[in-house]
């Protein structure tokens, strides 16, 4: 009944240096500046250059200046070009290639002689990225990289040239290609009008939105792949700037360092090096006459893993820059009583050491921004070119001292076993891992290590490298403090800043054991990803696929898709079937069967047994996932993204086609994903002056489904269609559709119950059809404003299954929470009948950000037929 997974290793990798265009021998004097190119300064009031110019601005300054090398790493996910900047003196661009080799012994010096070293340290350059416009909304900096650019193949003065002499300069000027078009497409469809300035009804990403920034460390989207190769293979910097945007009604301008709490485990020289390169900052603010400026507030330096704030932990002084906003590209007046502080670092908006000259008010520009923005860049520049040995010098010794600590701590190493409840989700972790750059081992052989064996082609991730901070929090189990920086004056809880843990290994299902000593078996590195190679083997009846297996639902829908008939497995069958394995007829075309084993890696193993009458044929349904306005959803959009990658079909419903009713003649399960009922139905109390409320838009982007559309769900269920929610959605269906159960969380204060982003250990009935091929243990990603749900005493107890419970007691497996008692022995799925229909509550993110493989099942096991359908 075992099956084992065949992988083999090829070489995948993007290629940067592929350049758009060719640099020249000689600085042209003839070099346009954006005004001249654009027809506006950068920033100007009511303009916006949009990305398809920005790149031949860009491609015409690589044909101008031979201080600049322009690359196209490829698509964006939309079919933009990805640009990635190379700006430094000509004879340090003609010699690329080997200060890049250069660069990959200071960040990894294991196996160089001193003297090698401190060749690294006498002939490198400092090589500095900073990214612009990640978020599309926070207009400014992608603007911003063009004059950035400009002023540094053209100005000729001393501190330039000290910056181009000693740092490679890397700009990714914009991080988003895709959301930066939309945005500004859509605001000059509304300059003029009373719409002027709102924000884009929709995500501008075409999947996840501002959830951007929050995928550096799983990268789903090509532009974080393009991101991670470039910072965390290709060039590991010694400094990168995030430079984004924040609330309009604060500080002008944040710049490093972080306010507290940080995350530990990362090297001390890289958060001092933050308050360095920030005070650097800060003090050129102050020199130019900006005022509004403060540091060590509002950000905590522990955030989410996305690009600033996880790479710390690659040793690189991961920072951040964040304006106030205007509107868009329009201005905005602020006047001095709406000016507020923080609640981190910044308790008030009055001057204190950090914050020495507020703003006082007035009109704020995105021009404003701009020059804000151009001055942190450069001065980031002219503090690493100033100090560049120092900063090579601390670069080795991060790497040196990291990878002694990781020698001689607690944990020596992980190891992640060959025999995992899922080895493809296994392998697509190795992948992720080997896409940050960690180093990882693979045994030719069994071994025992610590009183455990482990099988051939187990994995070892050893602790003694220079990224062992960053291997501890993505293998390790994740505590997220309870003290004095975390907890208000009256007790109760700041939240973190987004998630709590960002344990992969966790996310994804993924067996890791942590081991306190040295692992010694003989091993190969791991230099290339894993690609499985899905082996067919055909018996006398057919085939059998693996429910256990995420894969075997994307082989399921290829199949389905190619025509043919597929079974599912309702009880077991000894040494031949698992309740939730899949059956395919040996009439099945070869050809077609060897081409889903390949593209999705899953074996077809042999099947010599008539089954018959433990299986049942397998429908899938017609889905339908409810898709808002009003700036859209990003849970809507990771959800789309993950059905598409497992090739599930579904159309989009907006509100016109759900208010319309019917429903059950199109869809045969309709999902709402995370979302407020309030943002759903329409009903808020949200301002709707210059704010973002439904009545902000024009009137055909407008959302909200109201009582019509509550009244079409209620048919389509009655009439036996099957509603699915996450998280927060349920609390539509409980309150509106008066279902037997509630919300334990609901009402609570956060001293009384809080979850913010944590693994939470949940037990899995996994013989009910919705939870086939779960493990019986597994963990739920709970973030607030998720829910635990109680079954309310009624005749119509026997209309509700739980089909995932939250465990008795210790319920905490990575991040922070309050109150477990709420939900300990508490249901965290439930499924409740409805007239000839079910409505499907998973109170939790068992799809979170397309991250949480671990509980993918849950999810698809609701989108096809079950034994009785």
């Amino acid at each position: 009944m075992t099956s084992s997974i065949r992988f083999t290793r090829v070489l995948v990798s993007i290629v940067f240096f592929t350049l758009s265009a060719h640099s020249s021998t000689a600085q042209d004097a003839q070099i346009l500046s954006p005004e001249e190119y654009f027809g506006f300064e950068m920033g100007a009031d009511r303009q916006l250059a949009r990305w398809d110019k920005l790149v031949e601005y860009y491609e015409l300054l690589g044909e101008q200046s031979s201080r600049l090398i322009v690359v196209n790493s490829g698509p964006s996910t939309m079919g933009n070009p990805f640009l990635i900047l190379f700006i430094s003196s000509p004879d340090n661009l003609a010699r690329l290639d080997e200060l890049k080799q250069i660069n990959a012994i200071l960040s990894d010096p294991r196996g160089y002689s001193d003297l090698e070293i401190e060749g690294a340290i006498a002939n490198g350059r400092a090589v500095i990225v900073q990214s612009m416009g990640l978020h599309s909304s926070e207009v400014a900096s992608s603007q911003m990289a063009a004059e950035l650019t400009y002023d540094m193949v053209t100005r000729t003065d001393d501190e330039m040239m000290r910056i181009l002499d000693n740092t490679i300069a890397i700009m990714i000027p914009c991080f988003n290609p895709d959301g930066e078009i939309m945005v500004t497409d859509w605001y000059y469809e509304n300059v003029g009008t009373e719409y002027e300035g709102v924000s884009l009804p929709w995500l501008y990403h075409k999947y996840i939105g501002h959830d951007n920034n929050r995928d550096a460390f799983q990268t789903n989207t090509i532009e974080s792949v393009y991101g991670a190769q470039l910072m965390f293979r290709e060039w590991v910097p010694q400094a990168y700037i995030d430079h984004h945007q924040m609330g309009a009604y604060g500080a002008r301008l944040y710049v490093p360092p972080y306010a507290e709490p940080i995350r530990p485990a990362g090297d001390p020289l890289v958060w001092r090096e933050m308050s360095w390169y920030g005070a650097h900052i800060a003090y050129k603010e102050e020199e130019a006459g900006i005022a509004g400026v403060v540091n060590a507030a509002v950000y905590s330096g522990w955030g989410h893993f996305g690009f600033h704030w996880i790479t710390p932990f690659h040793n690189i002084a991961g920072m951040l820059t964040e304006s106030a906003s205007a509107r868009l590209a329009t201005p905005l007046f602020v006047h001095p009583d709406q000016l507020s502080g923080s609640r981190r670092g910044l308790p008030e908006y009055e001057a204190q050491t950090t914050f020495p000259n507020p703003w006082e008010g007035g009109w704020w520009r995105v021009r404003d921004i701009v020059v804000q923005q151009k001055i942190a860049a450069i001065a980031a520049l002219d503090m690493a070119a100033r100090n560049r040995e120092t900063v090579l010098r601390n670069a080795y010794l991060k790497a040196k001292r990291q990878t002694e600590r990781g020698a001689n701590g607690e944990t020596a190493a992980f190891i992640i076993p060959a025999v995992q409840h899922d080895p493809l989700t296994m392998a697509k972790m190795i992948n992720k891992l080997l896409g940050q750059g960690i180093e990882i081992h693979q045994s030719t052989s069994a071994f025992t290590h610590e009183g455990k064996v482990y099988g051939e082609g187990s994995f070892v991730v050893s602790m003694a490298q220079p990224k062992m901070g960053l291997i501890r929090w993505l293998l390790g189990r994740t505590l997220y403090p309870d003290n004095t920086y975390t907890r208000a004056r009256d007790g109760s809880p700041i939240r973190p800043y987004d998630m709590s843990t960002d344990n992969m290994s966790e996310f994804m299902g993924v067996r890791v054991d942590a081991v306190g000593t040295p692992v010694d078996t003989e091993m190969t590195m791991v230099g290339s990803e894993l690609i499985a190679l899905g082996r067919v083997s055909k018996g006398q009846v057919g085939y059998v696929l693996d429910g256990r297996l995420n894969d075997s639902f994307r082989a399921v829908n290829q199949l389905i898709e190619g025509g043919v008939d597929v079974f599912r497995a309702k009880q077991a069958v000894d040494g031949v079937l698992r309740p939730g394995d899949f059956v395919v007829m040996a009439d099945a075309s070869d050809a077609l069967v060897a081409n889903v084993a390949r593209e999705t890696g899953v074996d077809f193993g042999a099947l010599d047994s008539d089954v018959t009458a433990s299986t049942y044929p397998l429908r899938r349904r017609r889905i339908g996932m409810y898709q808002r306005y009003y700036g859209g959803n990003m849970d809507e959009g990771w959800t789309r993204l993950l059905l598409e990658r497992f090739e599930f079909p579904y159309s989009s419903i907006m509100d016109a086609e759900l208010i319309s009713g019917d429903l059950s003649k199109k869809y045969d399960v309709i999902i709402l994903p995370a979302d407020g009922a309030d943002r759903m139905t329409g009903d808020t109390d949200e301002p709707t002056v210059y704010g973002t409320g439904p009545e902000a838009y024009p009137e055909q982007y407008r959302s909200g489904f109201g009582e019509e559309g509550v009244d079409a769900l209620k048919a389509f269920v009655e009439e036996g269609g099957v509603l699915l929610t996450f998280a927060q959605a349920g609390e539509l269906a409980i309150d509106e559709f008066k279902l037997p159960v509630r919300s334990v969380v609901d009402g609570l204060s956060s001293t009384e119950f809080w979850s913010p982003g944590s693994m939470l250990r949940i037990k899995v009935d996994n013989t009910n059809p919705l939870a086939y091929g779960m493990p019986e243990k597994a963990l739920a990603t709970f973030l607030g404003g998720n829910d635990a749900y109680q079954v309310v005493p009624s005749s119509y107890n026997d209309h509700v299954e739980r089909i995932v419970t939250f465990v008795d007691r210790d319920i905490l497996q990575s991040g922070w929470l309050i109150g477990e008692e709420v939900i300990a022995k508490k249901a965290a799925m439930v499924s409740v009948d409805r007239g000839e229909g079910k409505i499907i509550l998973i109170g939790f993110r068992a799809q979170h950000r397309m991250q949480t493989h671990g509980t993918f099942k849950l999810v698809f096991n609701a989108l096809l037929t079950g034994p009785v359908e």
